[in-house]
């Protein structure tokens, strides 16, 4: 991979490119908060070659999202289950209006 690949991939919301160090500051955390939610398995970190969790764009705003909660008084362990169900409730949200705008171009007239 060159320098112009990997700098391209930056873009990807799934692309692993910020240390835990980096990663904490970004969302205003520790590093220990990371390693917590890791542990509750809200996220799991790709690891580098020599062994470091590193974490993507999409990791870093459920992060943030658990320790909104956190910081509002929720548990760790409740934060990090609202935030997997908010995820999937916006997943089902995606895929139902998906099949409603195939649905409504497959028969025009329907939803009229």
């Amino acid at each position: 991979m060159t320098a112009d690949d990997s700098f391209g991939r930056l873009e990807d919301d799934d692309y692993p490119a910020y240390t835990m160090g980096r990663a904490a500051e970004m969302i205003g955390s520790t590093q220990g908060f990371l390693r917590a939610i890791g542990e509750a398995r809200l996220i799991t970190p790709l690891r580098s070659e020599g062994g470091h969790r590193r974490y993507s764009r999409y990791q870093l705003r459920i992060a943030a999202r658990a320790r909104e909660l956190v910081d509002h008084g929720t548990p760790i362990e409740a934060a990090c289950r609202i935030v997997i169900l908010e995820d999937q409730l916006e997943e089902a949200q995606r895929i139902n209006a998906e099949h409603r705008r195939a649905a409504e171009s497959a028969n025009p007239t329907a939803a009229a």
